[in-house]
């Protein structure tokens, strides 16, 4: 997502976040690195192992609602604690000259790793069980692991490596017009209904109505099937990041 950003975003706002970058060290996390858009999207992430300065940040990554239930873009956000507020919060901070450049920064990474999160289906979208963290899964020979992990993992890696054209590169007008647009509550929406055809197809039905099975097998047919969609995804975050970092830092 980030990568995707960086390639579509003006030259005026990749100088704009090189020079946020040089404040880097005030954030005082020297075992997770922030020197490139790559870095912040991950950095989010990193600062788990900080829990004990970081923990409060942990509900931002996410806003799930079941997927039997009708989304409603202001659910589960109590305070701004989801990851739909936090993007609001974020650009909000981002886009304000008359912060320190370290608070900017950190707004700049939110902003970036929490697009990315939003447009992952089961950051939005859940069965009661924490996002599919809670569904036992298989994948070929790989030991046990879990809906939420196998799509993070085995389904993002193969999708991004078998695009072609490839995910990273300057999309054209007529691809932003189509992939880029709307709101952060569409954006929530659309990885809710996403959502509820990864549980369909995980569970073998309707998850609606129906006791999960205790454990699901994620094949290579399902991976096939679900690159399309895991593409898409990847897309529409890097663009719609590109033109909220252009529109906070160059106007």
């Amino acid at each position: 997502t980030g990568s995707v950003a960086w390639a579509n975003i003006k030259p005026a706002t990749q100088a704009e976040i090189r020079r946020l970058l040089k404040s880097e060290k005030a954030l005082g996390t020297p075992k997770c690195r922030v020197r490139n858009i790559e870095e912040a999207s991950y950095w989010p992430d990193c600062i788990r192992s900080l829990a004990w300065r970081y923990a409060y940040t942990f509900p931002w990554h996410y806003q799930t609602e079941p997927v039997c239930k009708a989304y409603d873009p202001k659910a589960n956000c109590a305070n701004g604690n989801c990851v739909t507020g936090q993007i609001e919060r974020s650009r909000k901070v981002l886009a304000d000259k008359s912060l320190p450049n370290a608070v900017r920064l950190e707004a700049f990474i939110f902003l970036v790793h929490f697009t990315g999160d939003l447009h992952m289906p089961l950051h939005s979208g859940d069965n009661y069980d924490l996002g599919g963290n809670q569904v036992k899964a298989l994948y070929g020979d790989a030991p046990v692991w879990n809906l939420h992990g196998l799509w993070d993992g085995q389904q993002a890696e193969r999708s991004i490596s078998s695009a072609n054209p490839p995910l990273v590169r300057r999309y054209s007008a007529e691809e932003r017009a189509a992939l880029a647009g709307g709101t952060w509550a569409d954006w929530g929406r659309e990885s809710h209904e996403l959502a509820r055809r990864v549980y369909t197809r995980a569970f073998g039905f309707d998850p609606c109505g129906a006791k999960a099975p205790e454990k699901i097998v994620w094949s290579n047919d399902m991976i096939e099937e679900f690159i399309p969609d895991a593409q898409k995804r990847i897309s529409q975050a890097g663009l719609r990041l590109a033109d909220m970092l252009d529109e906070a830092l160059v106007g």
